[in-house]
């Protein structure tokens, strides 16, 4: 790996990072000898977050000596990975984005448990829900490293200050808001309603909160069906936004025809065509990038609002690192990435999101980023997994079919609650083969 000139110590101090952090023993941070050990990583990132990993291998590489091969595999990871197991030329360590996938490579008998030592620093640093979600028939196998909390709400700061809108925080507050924009002459809400998995964000925010995490966890695991009254009740209430086409940019029609990073841009350009959009931390890559704004100085976030009882709860995604070799060397490079000092290395880079409770909010490059994790790690084990992330990708990641056509047809006749609640079950049922 290319080493970078600037010293550990000069680089902890330039990211401003705590000393629990950088350069303070902890019990998570390694200082195994690996000297002439060779790992290889194989992962999602490629560019500036390819970069900003390997900052974070480096301090590992300073610590232990070993030397640490990444490259990235993109969209094509779960396709590399089958590749080489087939072929008996594994990773050491592969950064995964789904549970599924997790499974999927334990069943196919290709992945190494975590050791004692992995699992006490992730019980460290991390709420058990995190353990879970890298875990198969109870037995982990995953670390979660970067993360995405995706119970947020993005909203223009220069639009809300010029009208005197307040961030709401409920509901009932959030439409009242929309509303209120509208009457002004101010289109609210931004959707992309031609990306099926936008809907599915919505709609896994509203049934988290409505009907609780454990609900939530049956759903997922298909042991209730998808007409079960609490996807009634979920349904019911995005229709009483999405039924509105005076509070969507472009109306329904233009929503089913406006992509992801369009929804962004029509909130954040300098001639906006929206005031809000909800979406996950990932939004702030794209106004970065996109739009002339800056994030947390004109580009905010407020917590998706209360809609039920579980308000605390939070959907969240994320890569998680597995073993598919079981040596020394594998596993202290997974106890690494538990610990605080991994995580804050990339939080103090930017675009970075850790679950790990560790993790001082000095840490991260800027506030509004510190505060997206702080709510993450204050779900504690009410966070959930995105609910289409879990399922076979014939119901949960499939275009034209599946969890994303139905609320696209939602999307388009928010009367239909019945309907839709009879497709996603018909979908879902032939899915997991019952």
């Amino acid at each position: 790996m290319k080493k970078h000139t600037l010293p550990l110590i000069a680089a902890c101090t330039a990211l401003g990072l705590a000393a629990t952090a950088c350069g303070a023993d902890t019990t998570t941070a390694t200082g195994a000898d690996l000297e002439g050990r060779t790992i290889e990583i194989v992962g999602p990132w490629s560019g500036s977050e390819q970069e900003s990993f390997e900052q974070v291998l480096e301090v590992f590489e300073d610590r232990t000596g070993a030397t640490v091969k990444y490259s990235g595999a993109a969209d094509d990871l779960p396709t590399v990975l089958q590749t080489r197991i087939r072929g008996g030329d594994v990773p050491n360590v592969a950064l995964v984005p789904q549970p599924g996938l997790i499974a999927q490579f334990v069943e196919a008998d290709a992945l190494k448990p975590l050791s004692d030592d992995v699992v006490d620093a992730l019980d460290e640093n991390m709420a058990g829900a995190w353990t879970d979600f890298g875990s198969v028939d109870g037995t982990p196998y995953g670390v979660y490293f970067k993360v995405a909390n995706k119970s947020l709400v993005w909203y223009n700061d220069g639009v809300f200050a010029e009208t005197g809108a307040e961030t709401p925080e409920t509901w009932d507050d959030f439409l009242g808001l929309s509303e209120d924009l509208a009457d002004v002459g101010l289109t609210p809400q931004s959707v992309a309603a031609a990306d099926g998995w936008v809907l599915t964000d919505w709609f896994e925010n509203v049934y988290l909160q409505t009907a609780g995490p454990e609900q939530y966890d049956r759903l997922a695991a298909h042991e209730i069906p998808w007409t079960d009254p609490s996807v009634a009740e979920a349904l019911e209430k995005l229709a009483e936004l999405w039924g509105s086409e005076e509070l969507i940019a472009g109306g329904t029609r233009g929503a089913l025809q406006t992509d992801f990073p369009t929804s962004v841009t029509n909130v954040f350009n300098d001639d906006p065509q929206a005031s809000m959009v909800v979406g996950a931390d990932f939004i702030g890559t794209v106004v970065s990038a996109s739009t002339g704004a800056t994030v947390g100085d004109g580009a905010r976030t407020f917590r998706f609002p209360a809609v039920g009882e579980n308000s605390d709860a939070v959907v969240v995604a994320g890569d998680a690192a597995v073993a598919l070799k079981d040596d020394e060397a594998t596993m202290e490079l997974l106890r690494f990435l538990a610990s605080p000092e991994a995580a804050s290395t990339w939080a103090g880079l930017g675009g970075f999101v850790s679950p790990n409770r560790n993790v001082p909010a000095e840490a991260y490059a800027d506030e509004l980023t510190g505060q997206i994790a702080e709510q993450v790690v204050r779900a504690g084990e009410d966070v959930r997994f995105d609910l289409s992330d879990l399922q076979p990708s014939a119901f949960g990641a499939t275009v034209g079919g599946g969890m994303w056509q139905t609320l696209q047809d939602f999307f388009a006749d928010p009367d239909d609650v019945d309907g839709a609640m009879e497709r996603l079950e018909a979908d879902a049922a032939r899915a997991h083969g019952k």
